[in-house]
């Protein structure tokens, strides 16, 4: 089967119920971009991570709707506008080529070396060798297969630091590749952690692919404390209200590291694990950070 894209563009206050009304008169998809994309006029909308932005739509934007070519384009235009009270827009039209999505998908994602030794594999592709650390990972609805820089800086800290023999929390698991790189690096015993049951499951499968034997938990169901390395890649708002309760799993001796952390948040993060722990910035990468500190030895 072979689609067909209308381009509309449409000004702020008509983007929202216009692309609403054109799912209702039979659009497969539709999508929301800045009609002054590349453009000296370009309006990013986000806000800090975590956050979300207030604005949604563009001063101009352009609306994508997906269609089956056979489709009457016109008239859909024409009856969304006159629902919508409003004057019928110019358009244009794109063809889409019919290939195979599934495997244009896997083509964009390659095998990708993290560290000196890491690597991260999809299933649809062979490792690059036995000599090397592998985690065989597909993206999936749970965040993380090494490409955002705060899961590097904690995979490459955990590679020069190999918790041999230890325990490790990863607070805030996401798809677990923490959890697995820790456990492949000779840890003892790991434990993962997420507020969201989907990646639970998620890391769960992963544990299980990459054979590793982890217990994954959602925050009120985990219970084995103190750990030796305590790794939570999450973000600065949520980890500056978790210093206590991180700071408070980490074993006498034991080692925090910290990701999601802008540069220019270091500070008031580190501060609000001072009473605790004294944590610095381990490296800096992309604008972001991996804090680091060990919790004071406390002897008998």
């Amino acid at each position: 089967m072979s689609w067909t894209e209308i381009v509309i563009e449409v000004k702020r206050d008509q983007a929202e119920i216009y692309s609403d009304t054109l799912m209702e008169h039979g659009a497969l998809s539709v999508s929301l971009e800045d009609a002054d994309e590349g453009t000296e006029a370009e309006q990013p909308l986000f806000g800090e991570p975590g956050i979300e932005s207030k604005e949604t739509v563009w001063e101009r934007s352009r609306i994508i709707v997906l269609t089956p070519t056979d489709f009457n384009h016109a008239e859909l235009v024409e009856q969304a506008a006159t629902h919508c009270g409003m004057a019928t827009p110019t358009f244009h039209l794109r063809f889409v080529t019919d290939q195979d999505w599934v495997q244009l998908t896997q083509s964009q994602f390659e095998p990708m070396l993290i560290g000196k030794s890491i690597w991260v594999v999809p299933s649809w592709h062979k490792a690059p060798n036995a000599d090397v650390l592998v985690l065989e990972l597909d993206p999936g609805l749970a965040f993380g297969t090494g490409s955002h820089p705060t899961t590097r800086l904690c995979m490459e800290w955990l590679e020069e630091n190999p918790p041999l023999n230890k325990t490790v929390l990863d607070y805030g698991c996401g798809s677990g590749i923490l959890a697995i790189v820790a456990k492949k690096l000779g840890a003892n015993k790991v434990i993962g952690v997420d507020i969201d049951i989907q990646a639970v499951h998620s890391a769960e499968f992963n544990a299980t692919r990459n054979q590793c034997d982890i217990d994954f938990f959602l925050p009120d169901e985990i219970t084995m404390e103190p750990f030796d390395v305590v790794v939570a890649n999450i973000l600065s708002n949520p980890l500056k209200l978790m210093a206590p309760l991180l700071s408070g799993k980490v074993a006498s001796g034991g080692a925090l590291v910290l990701s999601g952390v802008l540069a220019r948040q270091a500070d008031e993060v580190a501060a609000a694990y001072a009473p605790f722990i004294a944590l610095s910035v381990w490296q800096e990468r992309d604008g972001w950070v991996a804090l680091y500190g060990r919790r004071s030895l406390q002897i008998p």
